[in-house]
């Protein structure tokens, strides 16, 4: 019978199309299934985001959140294949040519487990903003329930509690739609402890201020042209018990200039900040920036029992009655002296850039998370963790928690109001990018965003850190 088809559509009798389809239904079915790999932590079993595996012919594959990557390169199933990795604290030993790597056969529908051994102290618990947070375990079926904000990238935090929940505003931030994003803090909120658990997968859903369009927006749209950049938000009850939720913004000009520094508060109707007072605008008679509220919040008592609000970056820099009227009035700011620098545990001069502090219940001491200025290997990558007896110091030694291959993580901030009295854990995050660095490929769906880490305290690495001065 098919010699005798053959014959038909030889003389026109059979179209073309039946043969090709004939010939393709006799072909074996091919399994395109993709290959499951899992990045696991030796010795704990948590999944490691943040790992990145290169083959040899360079396609690069980045763990998720789930520390999950979804293999699907045709051209190496069923081969041996040698995958490079490199992780910013997590890793394998070199083999005797320094290679660091493994080798793995990736097959359909199978599943891989890489083992890499932490060499930093903080753990890596997880991406907080951007797209993607859980994109290869979604192509394999998994954490299907996960769904991404309406942002792409976040440039540095800014949080505190307000109205019984807690309040997130970011800095720059990209979007799907154009390369040229939000500029004016978007911002958003979530539960006060979004988290049921530090450690991975990390999944906290925030709830983003949006426009009529359901995208999101800015909060803080100061008048003048450039981006707004708001810092030292925090709430403070005013003269009526009332809780109002204020700020300090800066108006920014190319390249990174700031022109204007003022006071804004935050508006329940609009949703959004509003320009309060302006404090300074960049003049011949007026070059140089004022003292003004920056950084991250802390409050504090003195021994006669007052309380005070702390501003700095990462330690205090100014110090004011916590009300609102104290704060919107520049007579009451008291400038506090900051340390320039730390000793390291092994008597270096460390040099703080950016960070926080805050007082740790169940290490009853004041702690200190910060990026060093011009650190190795990455000039502002290097993250140290201090502690002291009292918010201005002495602090110290510090110990290095943190460390990046070549790419920045900046502006590290405390979650004070996620720590227990019975607990030694802290976390903090900070923004990891490839600016400042020196010209490394940007990782993909990560560069730009929030990352956050945890610190056991009880951890006997840190304590060169916790000797009493």
């Amino acid at each position: 019978m098919p010699f005798f088809r053959f014959v038909l559509l030889a003389i026109g009798l059979l179209p073309l199309g039946w043969l090709s389809k004939a010939l393709i239904s006799a072909e074996p079915p091919s399994d395109r299934r993709p290959c499951r790999i899992q990045i696991l932590e030796k010795g704990s079993g948590w999944p490691v985001p943040l790992v990145e595996l290169r083959t040899t012919h360079e396609v690069r594959l980045v763990s998720d959140n789930a520390g999950v990557i979804c293999f699907d390169l045709p051209e190496l199933m069923h081969r041996e294949t040698w995958f490079s990795i490199q992780g910013h604290g997590y890793g394998v030993r070199p083999d005797g040519f320094g290679y660091r790597g493994v080798r793995l056969t990736p097959k359909p529908g199978e599943s891989l487990r890489i083992e890499v051994e932490r060499s930093c102290i903080a753990k890596r618990i997880g991406r907080l903003t951007g797209g993607g947070l859980f994109a290869e375990s979604q192509k394999l079926g998994e954490q299907m329930d996960w769904k991404d904000g309406p942002i792409l990238g976040s440039d540095s935090i800014q949080t505190t509690t307000y109205r019984g929940r807690k309040f997130w505003l970011w800095g720059d931030t990209n979007v799907p739609r154009y390369p040229l994003g939000i500029f004016h803090a978007p911002a958003a909120t979530t539960p006060l402890k979004p988290l049921t658990e530090a450690k991975p997968p990390l999944r906290l859903p925030f709830e983003y201020f949006t426009d009529a369009r359901g995208a999101a927006r800015g909060v803080a749209e100061m008048p003048g042209s450039g981006p707004t950049w708001v810092t030292a938000v925090v709430a403070l009850p005013d003269s009526q018990g009332r809780e109002r939720l204020v700020g300090s913004y800066m108006k920014v000009k190319p390249p990174l200039e700031a022109y204007e520094w003022g006071l804004c508060v935050w508006d329940d109707d609009s949703r959004s900040f509003k320009h309060h007072k302006t404090l300074w605008t960049k003049s011949v008679e007026s070059p140089k920036e004022p003292l003004v509220p920056r950084g991250h919040p802390a409050f504090w008592a003195d021994e006669q029992g007052q309380k005070w609000l702390l501003f700095g970056n990462p330690f205090p820099t100014i110090r004011v009655l916590p009300t609102f009227e104290a704060w919107e009035d520049p007579s009451c700011w008291q400038p506090v002296e900051t340390p320039k620098s730390l000793k390291s545990s092994d008597g270096q001069d460390i040099r703080p850039h950016s960070g926080s502090i805050a007082w740790h219940p169940w290490r009853k001491r004041w702690v200190t998370v910060f990026m060093q200025w011009w650190g190795k290997p990455s000039a502002f990558g290097e993250i140290w963790y201090a502690e002291g007896d009292s918010p201005f110091g002495p602090w110290g030694p510090c110990v290095k928690v943190l460390s990046h291959d070549n790419y920045t993580f900046y502006n590290p901030v405390i979650h004070a109001d996620w720590f227990e009295a019975d607990s030694p854990i802290l976390l903090f995050e900070g923004t990891y990018t490839r600016l400042f660095a020196d010209k490394p490929e940007p990782t993909p769906r990560y560069e730009y965003n929030q990352i956050l880490y945890r610190l056991d305290l009880d951890d006997p690495a840190l304590a060169p850190a916790q000797k009493q001065r």
